[in-house]
């Protein structure tokens, strides 16, 4: 950037099926960059949607030319999403904020301040999460204390993909082309001054959301493990030797049981349940390998993430 000019932010918004809160999120986040001496745009990122979503962008977009909107060719989900705005943004950061208004768009004036002492990162952490149901709290605690003990990277806990991040970092993450998406894994994974600012999530202002929230954190954290750590795998391994040796024991002991002519203590209902828990340990390893081995396929084919339809805002627009 030149010395003197202005800062550019660029906002990207995932986005499906917000009629009601893309009206709401424009509102809150022009007023607080309008006070930030900031040029900004606010990119939409939609996957098409059944409501009026779309709509309500293209009306945004006729009053303010700064609101843009990609849409895809069929629903490729909120990282891919996430990722396509990133790409299109031209800010000298970018800010990742979902349409749900759960996270306040206020922080980001706060962000934006400690971007500017030099932090290239800068990541939203929950103090509370209201509108959360207790399992969904539950299975978030526990997701991230597994990866916090296991990633090879380090994972805030109680962060999302609200964020600031800094042009190089955006760079860097986006040239790392993982098909998995997984932006809080890829920001810690690229490195650079990191910084956290913290926050009360609010409920959805608006709307339901778009995915369980339960099995919804059980993919999240899924993808946090396979993505950025190899103990599973190590872990089987383990098992492995220590079931070998466990069975080498017995059959040790079974054989000098019979030389010496003695009754074989285990019967058939032990055997039967040693044969079938050995069996689920072995599905079970199989299970996890399988999630390594997909995860393998779907990077080695390079598949495009995302297939943009159309595009709303951008001087070379051409309407397709």
């Amino acid at each position: 950037m030149a010395e003197g000019s202005r800062q550019t932010l660029s906002i990207v918004i995932p986005t499906y099926n917000e009629e009601e809160n893309v009206p709401r999120v424009y509102e809150r986040l022009s007023g607080i960059l309008e006070g930030l001496a900031v040029d900004w745009e606010l990119i939409f990122s939609v996957d098409p949607c059944t409501d009026r979503t779309e709509d309500r962008i293209k009306e945004l977009n006729e009053r303010d030319p700064r609101v843009k909107m990609l849409r895809f060719s069929r629903r490729f989900g909120q990282p891919m999403a996430t990722l396509a705005g990133m790409e299109a943004a031209v800010g000298d950061a970018v800010v990742v904020i979902d349409c749900d208004l759960q996270d306040p768009p206020e922080l980001i004036e706060e962000m934006v301040a400690r971007w500017r002492e030099g932090y290239d990162v800068v990541y939203a952490q929950r103090r509370t999460r209201a509108g959360e149901t207790l399992p969904k709290r539950f299975v978030s605690w526990i997701g991230y204390k597994v990866i916090r003990r296991i990633a090879e990277v380090e994972i805030p806990p109680n962060t999302g993909d609200f964020r600031l991040m800094s042009r190089r970092v955006v760079d860097h993450v986006l040239a790392l082309e993982e098909s998995h998406g997984f932006l809080r894994g890829l920001v810690s994974l690229v490195g650079f001054p990191q910084t956290s600012v913290l926050y009360d999530r609010d409920a959805r202002a608006a709307g339901s959301s778009k995915y369980s929230q339960i099995s919804g954190s059980l993919l999240i954290g899924l993808n946090g493990v396979i993505g950025f750590s190899r103990y599973p795998l190590q872990l089987i391994s383990v098992g492995g030797i220590l079931l070998s040796f466990i069975a080498f024991v017995i059959a040790v002991v079974y054989i000098g049981l019979k030389l010496a002519g003695a009754p074989f203590p285990i019967g058939n209902p032990t055997i039967v349940f040693l044969l079938c828990a050995f069996s689920g340990i072995q599905l079970l390893s199989l299970g996890i390998m399988g999630e390594y081995v997909g995860r393998i396929y779907d990077e080695v084919r390079h598949r495009p993430k995302y297939i943009l339809e159309s595009r709303v805002g951008w001087a070379d627009d051409d309407g397709a």
